[in-house]
């Protein structure tokens, strides 16, 4: 698909930033409903993530270890969504969402960045749910953008459409990845990769973003680089004013 047309077709809220793992600080945890709701009110996309619990459930978290955003041990993808409620709580008290939850908080009111994380190769059931959850809930597939580190799980979506954007890291054990990327409607790739003459090169004419720009000068340097820029630690107001 042409860049133009794909910019043409998604929400123009993608290009103005996109906050990772909702609009946190240090009162709202990242990828908790109230940096979620921040980034609504705030008329911001938003970009979180996604996995698999043990009853076929998605919820919304990061890391499949629970320890780092809880403070408690255990893998999501062991536990039912009714185990993760109960015995779970984010670091400020907040119960770990639903992608319902998200979902019915945001209602389209303002656009998506839908990270599918990859666990233990379930890419097939963890899109699979995911195809079901959206059906239930888009009005306008503009609204939302697919992203993964692992390409089979983008592949689900072939023919949903739905703009798919490959994940890529600068770590040279993960970097092979981004030769899958003309499979898919855009990349979406580490600020360090950008540093490639070849990489700058290929988002002039492709559709791109660039992860995670934490500081208003790399915010002003990546702009005139990628469509769109996932950020975060940056002054809403200072992002809002020049996107």
């Amino acid at each position: 698909m042409r860049k133009e047309k794909i910019l043409n077709k998604i929400n123009p809220l993608f290009l103005k930033g996109i906050c990772h793992r909702g609009l946190h600080n240090s009162e709202f945890i990242e990828n908790g409903l109230k940096a979620f709701q921040n980034a609504l009110e705030h008329n911001m996309a938003i970009e979180l993530d996604i996995h698999l619990t043990k009853d076929n459930e998605l919820v919304v978290i990061h890391d499949s270890k629970l320890e780092r955003v809880t403070g408690k041990k255990g893998i999501v993808e062991d536990l039912t969504l009714k185990e993760l409620k109960d015995n779970y709580k984010l670091l400020n008290g907040e119960t770990i969402p639903s992608l319902d939850e998200v979902l019915t908080l945001t209602n389209e009111k303002i656009p998506l960045v839908i990270e599918l994380k990859v666990f233990r190769k379930n890419y097939v059931s963890l899109a699979k749910k995911l195809k079901e959850k959206l059906n239930n809930y888009v009005k306008n597939k503009g609204n939302y953008l697919l992203i993964s580190f692992d390409p089979r799980a983008l592949f689900q979506f072939r023919k949903e459409g739905y703009v798919r954007q490959l994940l890529v890291t600068s770590e040279p054990k993960f970097r092979y990845v981004y030769h899958f990327r003309h499979f898919f409607e855009g990349v979406d790739l580490d600020y360090k990769l950008f540093e490639k003459k070849r990489v700058r090169n290929y988002c002039k004419k492709h559709f791109s973003n660039v992860w995670t720009i934490e500081s208003k000068e790399m915010f002003e340097k990546f702009i005139p680089l990628t469509d769109c820029i996932t950020f975060q630690h940056i002054d809403i107001e200072f992002i809002k004013s020049i996107k």
